[in-house]
């Protein structure tokens, strides 16, 4: 093969008429030699910017996310999602899952709850390093109290993961934030998770492990105070945690998200939330972190 291509073979090659490569040559976007009033493309110099712009189309491909919040599970998240019409589905399988998609390209916003060293520490530098160099922005949801829940006719009370001991204890599945959450709380308690009794089944939402505890299929669970009132278990509060969303920033500015959040800033909004209980929407909207 020869070492430069022709005007007629480049646009072959391209399948673009030989008009186009002038036009592309003239400004300068092909790599291109004059030669004798002749423009000769450098064969190899044209394989790659070829791969170049492969990779960049690639790349824009790849920031067309779709249309999806996924993450941690909140009852109030999954209502506005609905109730504003933003068209944004909801994917609420766990923080650290919606953390995975986030990093795949698989949503423009994750929920997480996500505990870290410090006092009130929540989210801000787990993103900024599993998202490192990404174009995203982390603003708080909401504040959410949680705690243990259990069945009102239990006949005992559990005010402490110590009180739980001996009783059946529904748990989430590993990928929820929850998991953490309980993970922080028995480290300071000083206690090991083989201390509380498991049963083997999980349940993937905070409504299906308040559902779980009101069925009788387990005594306690770790919970929000929200999906007990639904229920109407016991609840004794142990943390208060900081639900925030991780947005995509291109996504954040487009009509969707703006839906959702012009929805958040309504009474409504604000009325459902103090409705279900243990919610606290005052700072909706404050940037934790936001990527250079």
């Amino acid at each position: 093969m020869s070492e430069f291509l022709t005007t007629r073979e480049l646009a072959a090659l391209l399948r673009v008429k030989e008009r186009k490569v002038y036009d592309l040559a003239s400004e300068g976007a092909l790599p291109v030699r004059r030669v004798t009033g002749k423009l000769l493309f450098p064969r190899a110099e044209i394989e790659d910017w070829l791969a170049a712009n492969r990779r960049g189309a690639t790349r824009e491909a790849q920031a067309v996310r779709p249309l999806i919040v996924a993450g941690g599970h909140d009852p109030l998240l999954e209502w506005a999602l609905r109730e504003s019409r933003s068209g944004i589905a909801a994917f609420l399988d766990g923080a650290l899952d919606g953390l995975e998609r986030a990093a795949a390209g698989g949503c423009i916003a994750a929920g997480l709850h996500i505990p870290e060293p410090g006092e009130n520490a929540w989210n801000a530098a787990t993103v900024a390093e599993r998202l490192a160099g990404e174009p995203v922005a982390l603003i708080e949801w909401a504040k959410r109290t949680r705690g243990l829940m259990v069945r009102k006719d239990l006949g005992r009370r559990v005010e402490r993961l110590a009180d739980a001991r001996g009783l059946r204890f529904q748990s989430r599945q590993p990928e929820a934030g929850s998991e953490l959450v309980l993970a922080m709380l028995l480290r300071r308690e000083g206690m090991a998770r083989e201390e509380l009794q498991f049963i083997p089944a999980v349940e993937r939402s905070e409504t299906d492990l308040a559902a779980a505890v009101a069925a009788g299929r387990a005594d306690v669970g770790f919970g929000l105070e929200a999906s007990a009132r639904q229920f109407g278990l016991q609840f004794s509060p142990a943390v208060v945690e900081r639900f925030d969303l991780v947005v995509w920033r291109k996504a954040y500015f487009d009509p969707p998200f703006q839906k959702l959040a012009r929805f958040c800033a309504s009474e409504s909004f604000r009325f459902r939330a103090e409705t279900l209980g243990g919610y606290d929407v005052a700072q909706f909207g404050a940037v934790h972190f936001n990527a250079e």
